[in-house]
């Protein structure tokens, strides 16, 4: 169940850490966000390096749909309506300067790297088509309402955002971590102040990012009830039309669109990772209705962090904590947020100030109702008599039939059959009943 990405694209191996070493910024995660970070530092002169508990891009990064664009849903007028103008435009220029960034780096880099127009539209909401539009145009932002895409459905609306992009995140990789200081299969087991402890060497750091998709460290910054996680899946088609744009449903349980290459890349069937969802089931079903003469090449699998008002945490980890810096809850636009973080965290860690840094803090207000519907889904979980419980917060457990996995619907963990872990925020194994 390899993505397309995976099978196009080739990343170098690293050895693992095996003595204690010393470094000016530590960065613990290598998916995108955590690379981009060590690029970025690297370029400034900061001496850093990356350590992976696997290989990097081995979770997150390998299964994206990878549309670099600013347009993240109908997200604009929830910002106005929950911050401010101000809050909004700042999100939207942040992510315009990513979106450049990229445009620029992928000049040198061979990744497939394509413009293309981005549409978010709507089935059957007229009304929340023109308040996006409404939003856009307080910030002045030239966005259009489109009445029609070439798609197999009617819509009431879309809202383009013309000249943003597409391209393979591995092959982009694979072409910027060349004279990075990177070591996987190396985990870290527990922070003491700035020093990491790892099972073969200590790292001693003056500062550390956390970019290991949900942060690993409870204690601080209260993660475990401002972020929850999201299953969605994708399916390569062959011979099926060119769209030539990315389109996405405004609504959390819609369907995405983009080619690459000469496939056609359709997402969707989204639920709350330990939930019941529509899956492959609904993509399948959605490509024998529309696309009957195309074939599955591909299919993949991934989950995101979401934030209590979809908007990343990026910044100090907590007000509590010094010299710890994190970047998570990309909300399913991990392409620019990756790079939006990166951006800002290279900033920070040098002592700069960034005109973006109070949108993304991680130290706002948790005061927003998602956080009610966090706490209810933990408390159920905690009192649901079953095993196995998860071994991050206790939480219980329950079998993915499809993906053969135990799934964690508190925090979005998950583990095999047989009890390894494959996505945080565990941090080791489940141990089963009866396995030794």
């Amino acid at each position: 169940m390899n993505s397309v990405w995976k099978e196009k694209s080739h990343l170098p191996i690293y050895n693992s850490l095996e003595h204690d070493i010393k470094t000016e910024v530590l960065i613990i995660g290598g998916g995108l966000a955590g690379i981009l970070c060590n690029y970025m530092l690297t370029q400034a002169g900061i001496d850093c390096v990356l350590v992976e508990a696997d290989r990097i891009c081995s979770g997150i990064t390998k299964n994206t749909t990878a549309k670099i664009t600013s347009q993240h849903g109908f997200i604009f007028d929830k910002l106005i309506s929950e911050f401010d103008v101000e809050t909004a435009t700042l999100y939207l220029k942040t992510n315009e300067e990513a979106l450049g960034k990229y445009r620029t780096l992928c000049k040198t880099v061979d990744c497939d790297f394509e413009e293309k127009d981005n549409y978010v539209y709507s089935i059957d909401d007229t009304q929340k088509v023109q308040q996006e539009l409404t939003a856009l145009h307080k910030i002045g932002f030239p966005a259009q309402v489109i009445n029609s895409i070439p798609l197999p459905f009617s819509i009431a609306g879309a809202v383009k955002f013309p000249h943003q992009a597409q391209f393979n995140p591995l092959k982009f990789i694979s072409g910027i971590v060349d004279g990075l200081s990177i070591y996987e299969k190396t985990a870290v087991r527990e922070l003491i102040g700035t020093t990491a402890i790892t099972d073969h060497g200590k790292i001693k750091a003056n500062k550390i990012i956390v970019t290991t998709h949900f942060p690993f460290l409870n204690k601080h910054g209260s993660y475990f009830l401002k972020l929850y996680q999201h299953r969605s899946y994708v399916i390569a088609l062959e011979n099926a039309p060119y769209v030539n744009g990315m389109y996405v449903d405004e609504a959390q349980k819609g369907l995405s669109f983009r080619n690459y290459d000469n496939l056609l890349l359709i997402g969707g069937g989204d639920h709350r990772t330990g939930k019941q969802g529509g899956n492959f089931a609904e993509l399948e079903d959605f490509a024998k209705r529309y696309y009957p003469n195309c074939n599955i090449k591909y299919r993949w699998a991934t989950q995101d962090c979401m934030t209590l008002d979809s908007v990343p945490y990026i910044g100090a980890y907590s007000a509590s904590t010094s010299n710890l810096y994190v970047a998570t809850g990309f909300n399913k636009w991990g392409m620019t947020s990756s790079m939006v973080s990166a951006l800002l965290l290279c900033d920070l860690v040098q002592g700069k100030e960034n005109p973006y840094a109070c949108v993304f803090s991680p130290s706002r207000t948790i005061l927003r109702p998602q956080l009610a519907a966090n706490a209810f889904e933990a408390v159920m979980n905690l009192l649901t008599p079953t095993v196995p419980r998860c071994p991050h917060m206790g939480c219980a457990l329950k079998w993915n039939k499809l993906e053969h996995s135990w799934d964690c619907s508190c925090h979005g963990s998950r583990f095999a059959k047989d009890g390894k872990i494959i996505d945080n925020p565990a941090t080791g194994d489940l141990k089963l009943k009866g396995k030794k």
